[in-house]
């Protein structure tokens, strides 16, 4: 959860003591397992103020951030490609897209974060040695994950994590789509 205001501590979710407030941007990090195949999901959810109907606009562009790093990330995901390869040609697309955030790609299949080459770690945005190296197959599906962080002007210009999760298919074809529609507007809390 992050909140405005909270400034270098807006990332809340460790705290215990804290009750979601209006106003608040709230994440889900879950992944379901059924039929012997996994998921791994990340959404993002706004706890509406009074009076409002959507989530106010700064925080909209940090979900289409997110939306647009996905694109990136997706758009550069192809068979014969090492995890890092794809990793950093994505970062200097997001880069020329000036977008701050990381990218932390994994394969998934019967658990979680599954076998096959790791496209970033949330801690090693210059790749990752050995997992890194491998290479894309079709066949595969992934779960992209990834954040962007961006400036709010509602909240006074503090920056928003807007992190995202959804699951993607490497297909025969050599092109990547996604499994179920992705998150494109927020969760709202009325």
């Amino acid at each position: 959860m992050q909140r405005a205001g909270a400034g270098a501590r807006s990332n809340l979710a460790d705290r215990e003591d804290v009750v979601i407030e209006r106003g608040d941007h709230l994440h889900t990090d879950f992944g379901i397992k059924a039929m012997g195949l996994a998921t791994d999901t990340q959404h993002v959810g706004y706890v509406l103020k009074e009076g409002e109907r959507d989530a106010p606009d700064g925080l909209r562009r940090a979900l289409d951030n997110s939306n647009r790093l996905q694109d990136l990330l997706l758009e550069r995901m192809r068979p014969g490609r090492t995890g890092n390869e794809v990793l950093a040609d994505a970062l200097a697309a997001m880069k020329g897209a000036d977008i701050e955030g990381s990218i932390y790609t994994h394969p998934i299949g019967d658990h979680g974060h599954g076998a096959g080459p790791l496209i970033g770690l949330w801690d090693r945005q210059d790749g990752v040695p050995g997992r890194g190296d491998v290479r894309l197959l079709p066949s595969t599906w992934f779960s992209i994950e990834l954040q962007a962080a961006t400036p709010v002007p509602e909240w006074g210009g503090q920056p928003l994590r807007s992190p995202q999760e959804e699951d993607a298919v490497l297909g025969e074809d050599g092109r990547m789509s996604w499994v179920l529609e992705r998150q494109s507007r927020y969760h709202l809390v009325h």
